[in-house]
């Protein structure tokens, strides 16, 4: 299975910038689908996560600002992330689990926003 995020780049504070990350090279279906980010300097932390049901989750950081999303028939998950804070500046990843245990990890896309 490989995972291909894209939609990373420069963007101003306030602005928004659209991730997706979709699985290849899969015939299962996949749990949880999420995002995850990491900092210069930081741990890896949680974005936003959502369920094979549609049940979401976000970190603090990113409510009301993040809204994540899933085509389960194109295996693919979305970031939408608007008004975008010079502190969301990070590489983003995303990660999806099969059977309940199984993570994979896409191989991360840069987001940059300028104050």
């Amino acid at each position: 299975v490989q995972l291909q995020a894209s939609g990373g780049g420069l963007v101003q504070a306030g602005g928004s910038l659209r991730l997706s990350c979709a699985a290849s090279g899969s015939s299962f279906s996949f749990n949880d689908m999420g995002w995850y980010r990491q900092a210069p300097g930081m741990q890896r932390e949680m974005v936003a996560t959502i369920s094979s049901g549609g049940m979401t989750k976000y970190a603090d950081s990113g409510k009301g600002r993040f809204t994540i999303s899933r085509d389960n028939a194109k295996n693919t998950v979305y970031l939408q992330m608007n008004s975008l804070k010079p502190e969301d500046t990070a590489i983003y990843y995303c990660n999806f689990v099969t059977y309940g245990k199984y993570n994979y990890w896409g191989r991360g896309t840069l987001v940059t926003v300028s104050s």
